[in-house]
């Protein structure tokens, strides 16, 4: 397998980009090399190569963008200004250069996205945590996250969205509207999912 990916970085390739098998690349995880790791490319513009962002993605694309990589552009100097202004008048900066999201929501989505995790909260009435974990994971092993004696006891889960509780308002709005839900240990926690896990 060594030789392998020895061979392919000779080739001045990265190791993303190797298809290796599910074996394989179980083995060579805990070798922690730099070109098998997920790569996010953020490209700085300034405000006048706004026009010309469609040529510089064709650019890289052809020449970089492989195997779990992604690149996202973004207004360094303009995204620093808009942090240093109110809610509204950074909306309409946002909306006059035609930006969707800030570059800093836009890192984070996408750094999640190619690790492949995302997010679930637990809510006390002391405090709200949000816990990141490997999208596809169950109820049980979510729980497991928060503390491992919750995956051992578990029993079933209490599960909102998080669009849900904002729509309808509080907890008990959602139940009524049948939002909220109980779940068991196979339900496959989803991103904003909010959960009160019960065990013995």
């Amino acid at each position: 397998m060594l030789e392998k990916c020895y061979e392919f970085l000779q080739n001045e390739k990265p190791l993303r980009d190797a298809n290796l098998t599910d074996m394989e690349e179980k083995i060579i995880r805990s070798y922690q090399l730099l070109t098998h790791k997920p790569m996010l490319i953020a490209i700085n513009l300034d405000e006048t190569q706004g026009k010309d962002i469609e040529k510089h993605f064709e650019i890289l694309v052809k020449h970089k963008i492989g195997k779990n990589t992604k690149a996202i552009a973004f207004y360094g100097q303009i995204e620093m200004e808009m942090s240093e202004l109110s809610d509204s008048d950074a909306a309409i900066f946002m909306k006059e250069y035609g930006i969707k999201e800030s570059a800093l929501s836009k890192l984070i989505n996408e750094a999640y996205n190619l690790l492949g995790v995302h997010s679930f909260f637990t809510v006390g009435e002391e405090e709200c945590h949000s816990w990141t974990i490997k999208k596809g994971m169950n109820a049980q092993e979510a729980a497991g996250e928060v503390h491992t004696d919750f995956y051992n006891r578990f029993i079933r889960a209490e599960v909102v969205h998080y669009d849900d509780f904002i729509n309808y308002g509080s907890f008990a709005k959602a139940k009524e509207q049948g939002a909220w839900r109980l779940e068991g240990k196979e339900y496959i926690v989803k991103d904003g999912d909010i959960i009160l896990i019960r065990h013995n």
